[in-house]
């Protein structure tokens, strides 16, 4: 990758790197060559935080931490630089302090902003490599489309419960995010972090091998993951790999491709809804007040059950969303029904669903229950 002239090395430096220089693939020019490099991570979250420690310690020039969120408990577990102290305060802002403390050498640029189509490229382009430590797939898809356009590599990883993901997208010496995933899987069929699970380690390792594909092309050692596709087994400690090749028809990267331009990435992956399809709805005041009101409203519960054991709604009844179709006798259609789950994604599924079957009197619990814990019951667990 071409870089701008090798800074030199301060004294304290060279002591702070000193395990990392004598290493016959980094020497005192590699480390200069990582002085003068800059990382673009995108997520400050479970991927992000392990990538950026990394990358801090390891003495990158400058690094952008792009994450326009605020700290949440739920986060702790695997975002392992906050604090409880930290809740309700910017990730970037406090990410950033704390990484600067690190190694006071970097520079890390807090970024507090959503990255969307209208910043991408401005943001992005000022980076040498960007590391997708998002959790969601319009996101993945917008930065891999602005990577494209930029001709900036994309380092990607992804996590769910024990499992991992990870490759290099940069073409045209290999494929594309698109190349792999051409089209995103319908709404709701793949279950996020926060309704799936994650385990805090996987997201470790996975941010450690973004930081470590990041350093070893800023360093020009050794083969990426450029058209290899890592996947790791958290439940027997396994990696797996497979060969990812391009495209040459890709609608962003294909050969022939030449008017890239971003999109609306929300509706290309399905998540803005028709208007035909907009899901009634009840906030969590509105369904409390209905409760204490007298009202005979059916609380259906369409989670799992280790999650209904974590915390539930009294008296709601349990349906998986998966089982819903075998025990629709179970319901009556003639009751008044609320339907929830954690966020409000699989309640609006199944509202859906009920709605086509015949149900009537059914709305979904906006935010799920996690919106309930918020805003009517904080002593409530969630996760």
């Amino acid at each position: 990758m071409e870089q701008l002239a090798s800074p030199s090395l301060s004294n304290d430096e060279k002591t702070r790197y000193g395990r990392q220089i004598i290493m016959p693939e980094v020497g005192p020019e590699g480390q200069r060559k990582l002085k003068a490099s800059s990382v673009a991570i995108v997520g400050a979250g479970g991927l992000g935080i392990p990538a950026a420690v990394h990358l801090v310690t390891a003495g990158i020039g400058r690094i952008g931490l792009v994450d326009g969120d605020a700290i949440e408990l739920p986060n702790l577990h695997r975002q392992f630089l906050y604090s409880a102290h930290d809740v309700g305060m910017s990730k970037a802002d406090v990410a950033c302090d704390r990484l600067k403390r690190l190694n006071p050498n970097v520079d890390v640029v807090p970024l507090r902003t959503k990255l969307d189509s209208s910043n991408a490229l401005k943001i992005l382009g000022g980076y040498d490599v960007v590391i997708d430590a998002t959790d969601n797939f319009p996101s993945r898809y917008l930065i891999n489309d602005a990577c494209v356009m930029l001709g900036k590599p994309d380092v990607y990883a992804s996590v769910l419960r024990l499992d991992g993901q990870a490759s290099v997208f940069f073409p045209p010496g290999g494929p594309c995010y698109r190349c792999l995933y051409p089209i995103p899987p319908p709404p709701g069929e793949v279950q996020s972090c926060s309704e799936a699970g994650v385990l805090g380690v996987v997201t470790g390792i996975m941010g450690g091998l973004q930081a470590a594909q990041a350093i070893n092309m800023l360093l020009g050692i050794g083969p990426t993951l450029l058209g290899r596709l890592l996947v790791f087994d958290g439940h027997d400690t396994t990696f797996a790999e497979l060969k990812v090749k391009r495209n040459k028809d890709c609608s962003v990267c294909g050969i022939d491709r030449k008017d890239v331009k971003l999109i609306d990435y929300e509706g290309f992956c399905g998540i803005e809804r028709a208007p035909q399809q907009v899901v009634e709805e009840i906030d969590a005041p509105g369904l409390k007040k209905s409760l204490e009101s007298g009202s005979s409203v059916v609380i259906l519960d369409v989670r799992e059950p280790f999650e209904y054991q974590i915390c539930h709604l009294e008296d709601s009844k349990l349906v998986p969303l998966g089982q819903l179709a075998g025990r629709l006798s179970e319901l009556d259609k003639s009751r008044d029904t609320v339907v929830y789950c954690h966020t409000g994604v699989r309640s609006a599924a199944a509202v859906e669903f009920l709605r086509a079957n015949g149900f009537k009197k059914v709305r979904n619990l906006k935010g799920g229950i996690r919106s309930w814990s918020e805003l009517v019951d904080p002593s409530m667990p969630t996760y």
